[in-house]
Formats: structure tokens, sequence, C-alpha cells
């Protein structure tokens, strides 16, 4: 069983940043593919960004290419996502995932076997 704990989500203007972290527990952490989604006021959770159980691989929405980064530490069981440049449509809560597999394919394709209890992301001037 693997828990996931979100943190560093809060309230910033447009064109600020703000990087969160999902913290993991469990021995098998190392192996996984973790990802990070979203979800507006009524909208469906959308995918946003996903890196594999190395940190060699990284995929990104069209929406936060360029502008979000996915990385991982393994020692730490710590996943982040560095958002730069953001948008009042990035408002959302956002969830840390992951998947029993080393790469990313089920995470792009949003089949998860675990998931945070989201963060609250809110860009506004």
């Amino acid at each position: 069983q693997v828990q996931l704990v979100e943190s560093g989500g809060g309230l910033v203007q447009p064109g600020g940043s703000l990087r969160l972290s999902c913290a993991a527990s469990g021995r098998t952490f190392s192996s996984y593919a973790m990802g990070w989604f979203r979800q507006a006021p009524r909208k469906e959770r959308e995918f946003v960004a996903a890196i594999s159980w190395s940190g060699g691989s990284t995929y990104y929405a069209d929406s936060v290419k360029g502008r979000f980064t996915i990385s991982r530490d393994n020692a730490k069981n710590t996943v982040y996502l560095q958002m730069n440049s953001l948008k009042p449509e990035d408002t959302a809560v956002y969830y840390c995932a992951a998947t029993q597999s080393p790469e990313t394919y089920e995470v792009i394709r949003g089949e998860v076997d675990y998931w945070g209890q989201g963060t609250q992301v809110t860009v506004s001037s």
C-alpha cells in the first residue's frame, strides 16, 4: 500500500510560481511511475504531468508544457511539480498519483493505483 500526501499549494498571482511536493510512503516508491492531475471547478480531472521510475522519462499535457516541470527524488520518496508562469486557468485542486508500473504510459492514460488527497492552487490577482 502506498500513501501520497501533497503540499505546497496556495494563492499566487498570475505569472508567479509554486512548487508542489508529494511525499510517498512505502518501500516500492522508487519502482513506480508518478504523476500529477488537476481538477478545476465543474470540470473533469485532467492529466498534467508524468515521470518514470528513474526520472529519465517525463511527459506533459500541452496546456502546461514549457511552464511546469515534474521531478522526483527517490531517496526522499518525493515527487515535485514546479509550476512557473502560472495563469488563472491553472486554478484547480492538484492530485498526486502513482501507478504500479515503472513507465509513464498508464499514468498518462489515467490508469492510477494510488491518489493523494489533493492540494488547492489558486491563481488570481
